[in-house]
């Protein structure tokens, strides 16, 4: 295999290790927007409830979300 074949092929695979990467990080800023949204929507959705409603909603998910911690633990 001659240098510049090397050469070439080294370039070829730089230019497709660079685009994977560039791939990767389009879908990890997407789902990052996704996931902003989805969680300004929740707040909203929290703000708009009556305060004891709100104050219910806040106490049954963090009580689901530490169950679900301890059952991993387990």
């Amino acid at each position: 295999m001659s240098v510049s074949t090397r050469i070439i092929r080294g370039a070829l695979l730089a230019a497709a290790a660079a685009a994977v990467l560039a791939a990767a990080a389009y879908q990890l800023r997407e789902k990052h927007q996704e996931a902003e949204l989805t969680v300004q929507n929740i707040h909203d959705q929290l703000d708009a409830l009556d305060p004891a409603t709100r104050a219910a909603a806040v106490a049954r998910l963090t009580s689901d979300e530490v169950t679900k911690v301890h059952e991993h633990h387990q």
